[in-house]
């Protein structure tokens, strides 16, 4: 209920004042080769990230997973996102691919916060690359605090996450140790959770999770400069570094499934930056994401079919 009350909020926010026609006419004059090139290449994130997932989890014996399995998981937990509430594809994502491998579903859950940690610093990499550029216009702020210092606090974070990460897998027993005596069940599914961090232990493996990390975020960002020409946005292609960080992070807060609302809020702070009408922003913003949430929502669903489960199944999984 919070979701929608805060995806409701934002839209009525996004759309106020302005006008529905003149949102779809923007959305006629785009570019129709460019605009299917801008799906094509935001489709293509999701292969990339079972790649890397591919890196990160492991069976019980250290082996190496299949990828269809991994490939599987990551369009359902995809689609779930997409349509039901309170992020549930990550937790479908562990589910299923429990279901198909030999993994816990904490090691698999334990190993998509690892993705998370990744995600993050790489995008707020990037989004400092956008900032530093001399086309970034100075003095911006959003919410009366610089963009810079938000991004400053938020690697900040991350980066103290992924050191923490790091301790806990290399000196594991002191951390068992202290949950043991909290709780039986706790220890359990810690064990599982430094399985899933088992990654940082191997420094080619973490090197290559890194780039590919990098990979998949820049593919993430042609898309949205391929939208920007498909819209005929004349702004500089490092404004879809800044789109996509501000977006990533803004997808945390509550709302329904699909991030109706806060995407297209966050896109329409983040164009506004550059001078981009609101109108027109707006317009961007629903297209692109319309059109991208349509392919990976399909193909989850076809994997739902292949794997003879039911979207019931994954609202609220259990280990067992």
């Amino acid at each position: 209920m919070i979701g929608l009350g805060v995806s409701v909020a934002l839209l009525a926010w996004v759309l106020h004042g302005i006008s529905l026609d003149d949102i779809v006419a923007h959305a006629r004059r785009a570019d129709p080769f460019l605009l299917v090139s801008a799906v094509v290449l935001a489709t293509a994130t999701f292969p990339i990230r079972t790649i890397r997932w591919l890196l990160i989890l492991r069976d019980g014996d250290g082996r190496r997973l299949p990828w269809r399995p991994l490939w599987h998981a990551t369009a359902i937990g995809f689609m779930a996102n997409n349509l039901l509430p309170a992020r549930a594809g990550e937790v479908a994502r562990a589910y299923v691919a429990r279901r198909q491998l030999p993994v816990r579903f904490t090691t698999a859950f334990a190993s998509i916060g690892v993705e998370r940690v990744f995600d993050a610093l790489v995008m707020l990499a990037l989004m400092a690359l956008a900032i530093a550029a001399p086309s970034f216009p100075a003095h911006t702020s959003v919410g009366g605090r610089s963009l810079s210092g938000l991004a400053v606090g938020a690697a900040a974070l991350f980066g103290g996450l992924l050191v923490l990460a790091l301790i806990v897998v290399h000196r594991p027993a002191p951390w068992l140790a202290l949950i043991g005596r909290l709780s039986r069940r706790l220890a359990h599914w810690a064990d599982g959770i430094i399985a899933g961090l088992a990654v940082l232990k191997h420094p080619g493996r973490f090197a290559a999770v890194v780039l590919w990390s990098l990979v998949l975020w820049l593919v993430n960002a042609a898309a949205f400069a391929v939208c920007f020409r498909a819209f005929g946005l004349t702004i500089p292609l490092e404004a879809a570094l800044l789109l996509q960080g501000i977006i990533g992070f803004g997808v945390a807060v509550p709302s329904t499934p699909g991030f109706v609302g806060v995407f297209e809020a966050a896109t329409r702070i983040t164009l506004a930056i550059y001078g981009v009408d609101a109108t027109l922003a707006v317009s961007y913003a629903l297209t692109y994401h319309i059109t991208t949430f349509l392919p990976i929502t399909l193909l989850g669903l076809w994997s739902l079919s292949r794997l003879h489960l039911r979207l019931g199944e994954l609202r609220a999984p259990e280990e067992r």
